[in-house]
This record gives C-alpha cells, structure tokens and sequence, in this order.
C-alpha cells in the first residue's frame, strides 16, 4: 500500500509515474468499492446530519500537505471519516433542499467516467461520450413530452452543472436572439449597453439563478420584473400581461418570461400553455425553468401539469434531482437548437477549429453553451436510464409525489400543525401550530394582532427546523410562503416509505415540544 512501483510495472517505466500495478489497482478498487457498497446497502445507518461541529471537522482534514504518500489504510480511514462527518443525502429522511440520493448505478457509471476522464467538448475530441450525451439529451426531451409525436422533433440541447448554469446559458440565448431580431449586432460592443433595458418577467416565486443570471450577464436584477403569484403560487397572468404592456409604453423592451415548471418552495407549476401563448403572441421567449420539477411529467398522475411545456422555446431540468443522478448533471433542452448555435455563432477560433467535413462528426458542445472542458456528465444518466428503464424511473417519481400527499394529508388531520401550502409536486410545507397560538389567531381582532402570533410562530418554527436538522434522525429545510416561515419537507428518495413520513413529523413534533417546555 502505497509502495514505490513495483516490478509489475512495464519495463522502461519513468521513476515518476503515476501509474499503479495491476495488484494494486485490485486492492483499491475493492476498498473504494466496498466501501460504495456499505453506503448503499445501508443508507439509514448513520445519522442524516453528523453529530460533529465545525472545529471537529476541521481537525480531521486541515492537515499539512504530504510530502510523501500516506498508503491506502489510511487513505481509506479518512475517506471512511468523510462518510460519517457528511450530510447523508441517501438517507430515506432527508428531507432538505432538493437533496436527491444516487442510485447505485449512476454511481459506478460515474467512476468509469472519471477514469476515461474525456473532454466532452466536441465529437473529435470525444466521439462515443458525444454520441451519449446526444442520446441522453433526447432521451430527456422524449421523457418530459418536449421531443415525440410529431413535436419538436429537431430539439436539441446539452447537459450542464445544474439548472443555474442551464438558466443562464438559456438567457444568454434569448437576449441575443432579442438582440438579433433589433437589428443590432452586439458581438463586438457590450451586450446591454445600447437603447432601452432589456426586461425579462418570472412570477415572485422564481428561483434565485434567475436574478442572478441576470446580474451575470449585465442586465441587472432589478430588470428581472417580479409578478405577485396567486395562491396556489403560480404567477398571475393577468398581473403578467398589466406588467408588460406599463413596462412597453415606459420604453423597456421586455424579451423573455421565465415560467417555473415546479417551484423549489412549494413545487407549483405555473399555467404552461396560458404562458407560451401570451408570450407567442408578444414575440417574447419563454424560457422554462424546470429544474426541480420538469422531470415529474413523466409521472402519469402529474402530466397534466405540464401541459404547453412543448411549446417552450428553452427548458432546464437537473437529472442530479428527479433522476437520482450522482452530481453534477443539469441540462437545458432548446426547441430550436439553431437559436442557441446564432448566439455562439463565431466563437470557434485557433485551435479549436473544426475541420471535419461530415455534420456529426463536426458537432460541437461549444457552439450551443458556455463550456470548453466539460466533464463526461452523460454516462452516468445513460446507464441509470438504461438499466433501469423509463417506466421504473416514472414509477419513482410518482411515489415521491404520493408520498409528499400523504404527508399533507397527516398535517392536515393534525391539530398542532398547519399545512401553508397544497402539494403540487413532491414538496409539503407546513409549519407546528400549537393550541394557545392556534386560539389566539382564531380570537384575533385585526390583522396587527395576527401579525405578532405569526411572528411568534415563525421564530419557534426556526428553532423547531434547527433542532431537527442537528438531531441526526431526520431532515427538514425551510421556505418563505406569504411572509411565515414554513418547514419545508422535499421527497425526492426512491427509499422513502410512509414510515418515514410518519416518524418525521413526530420528530418535527417532539422537538416542538422539547422547546415549549424548556
């Protein structure tokens, strides 16, 4: 372990490789994956959050850079300390954020990822890996209803870090072909620095790489226009369409509608068809920004929501979410590939030039995203879909949603909770209520009396949330929803079961409790 090369090595060798003998690389691969199969075979046995402080991390892994090679037991000891001192986000109560567990064979998918180690930048550079990541993102559109049946046929698109990275790449292409469609040429010139600002419109619920996309790119946040949504937190088409047309008689030249095909607060999906019709008919870009939710059109029971996604003219969606997909695998499908190739349109220069002649074989990723090196992201979503097949994966998709139902309903039924949010999707959010605060609210007499029970409310919920989360048995984050902090409860784990659901609320309610009576 750790030796210096041996004489397995090939003869003529040079003394600095890097290299490993065959016995050796066996022993690695069975402790690294060993120690995979241990993880998953056993998801629920460590903590979900460690019980560890800052400083306790930080003696484990702040240590002087080695000058000479540590060997593989105590390599493999300290990685062992990485997987206990982690957030567990296989574990069936992990709740947090959108915290998706891998499967195993996205996994093991990604190792022979990494040991290729292609550049996916174009398909000389990476021929087979190329002709995945091409499959996968039709693979993707077809699953989502954006490719099939006669529609959108032509789609096409590339996969990403995240959804982060697939809103600004989709921004970027909308106000170019905003740009294009004005008559000036801004290649050379700053990009926003001619006429009137640029607008684009989200509803009030808009995850934040939309405004930040905006800052990136030089328009600013504060022409990213906030439309109020209604209650069920879809934007409000009418208060949509009064936006626009105030901001086109003040002068702005509003060019794109960001639509959210499950939001990350409540997984509220705005009115899809609706938006894609008002936007046709302004010459507006819609761009949809799926990346928590778009995935779960393919669940039989939640298809109906997303009726109109084909008529986007961009869509993001993360694989790293709602495919249980190892990190990082984001993609961002264009219904028209041609308008992202225009806004990269003369970007290929020097050494990167292409000179095959025939169509596949001079693809490539840089003509249509921002990336030149770009990891070999497709593998891992290629296998899991392989293996496993549409249906399967569908299948546990619609039981996350069933689940975040039964969920809302047990909140629901309860008298110390109330459920602040309907569960569109796989998300619930609710927030502990109990019997004197409940009375108060029922008994007061104007909104300002309300105001002080809620605020009451939502600094128990906080501490209840912290409490929780630092208890190791489950996993709740936590959202913002008409100005009361809800506990937010995410399901998107293929080990979630019922139990599961049961036992977090009685974590969520014992640790309420705890409070109260300290």
């Amino acid at each position: 372990m750790g030796k210096p090369m041996s004489e397995e090595m090939h003869e003529g060798a040079r003394a600095s490789t890097l290299d490993l003998p065959r016995a050796e690389l066996e022993e690695l691969a069975q402790v690294f994956c060993r120690m995979a199969v241990d993880y998953f075979a056993a998801a629920e046995a460590l903590p979900v959050f460690p019980d560890t402080s800052a400083e306790k991390v930080a003696e484990l892994f702040r240590t002087p850079l080695p000058e000479e090679g540590t060997g593989l037991e105590t390599l493999a000891r300290a990685c062992a300390e990485v997987v206990r001192a982690s957030r567990q986000n296989g574990h069936p109560r992990m709740f947090g954020y959108v915290a998706s567990p891998a499967t195993p064979v996205g996994a093991f998918a990604s190792l022979l990822a990494s040991a290729l180690n292609s550049n996916v930048t174009s398909w000389r550079s990476a021929p087979a890996p190329t002709e995945v990541e091409r499959t996968v993102v039709g693979w993707l559109a077809e699953l989502i209803g954006f490719k099939g049946g006669g529609v959108n046929e032509s789609c096409g698109g590339l996969l990403t870090s995240g959804g982060s990275m697939a809103n600004l790449n989709a921004l970027f292409v909308a106000h170019r072909r905003h740009a294009r469609a004005g008559g000036r040429d801004l290649s050379r010139a700053g990009l926003w620095d001619a006429g009137a600002p640029a607008t684009l419109y989200a509803s009030d619920q808009v995850h934040l790489s939309i405004p930040k996309a905006a800052d990136i790119l030089g328009l600013g946040r504060e022409q990213v226009r906030g439309v109020p949504s209604d209650e069920s937190f879809r934007i409000d088409l009418r208060l949509l369409r009064e936006r626009v047309e105030a901001d086109e008689r003040a002068g702005l030249r509003p060019f794109c509608v960001v639509a959210s095909a499950g939001t990350v607060s409540t997984g509220a999906v705005d009115p899809l068809r609706e938006l894609a019709s008002f936007a046709r008919g302004r010459g507006l870009w819609l761009h949809v920004d799926g990346a928590y939710g778009a995935l779960a059109a393919c669940a039989p029971s939640k298809r109906a929501l997303f009726d109109g996604l084909a008529e986007a003219d961009s869509v993001s969606l993360d694989p790293h979410k709602w495919l249980y997909t190892p990190l990082g695998a984001g993609c961002l499908l264009f219904r028209d590939l041609a308008e992202a190739g225009a806004a990269y349109a003369g970007t290929e220069e020097g050494y990167i030039k292409v000179f095959e002649r025939a169509t596949d074989e001079a693809f490539a990723f840089w003509d249509y995203g921002a990336e030149l090196s770009r990891p070999f992201r497709a593998l891992k979503v290629w296998a899991a879909l392989s293996y496993y097949g549409a249906r399967r994966v569908a299948a546990a998709i619609e039981d996350d949603c069933a689940l975040a139902a039964y969920m809302a309903g047990r909140v629901a039924a309860s008298e110390d909770f109330e459920l602040l949010a309907p569960p569109t999707l796989g998300i619930c959010c609710f927030r502990y209520v109990p019997a004197e605060p409940r009375r108060e609210l029922e008994a007061a007499a104007d909104e300002e009396e309300r105001r002080l029970v809620n605020s009451r409310l939502d600094r128990l919920n906080e501490r209840v949330m912290l409490r929780v989360q630092r208890g190791g048995r489950a996993y709740v984050s936590n959202a913002s929803l008409r100005g009361r902090f809800a506990l937010r409860a995410s399901i998107t784990n293929f080990r979630t079961t019922r139990r599961d659901i049961d036992l977090t609320l009685e974590v969520v309610r014992r640790a309420a409790r705890d409070l109260e009576n300290e």
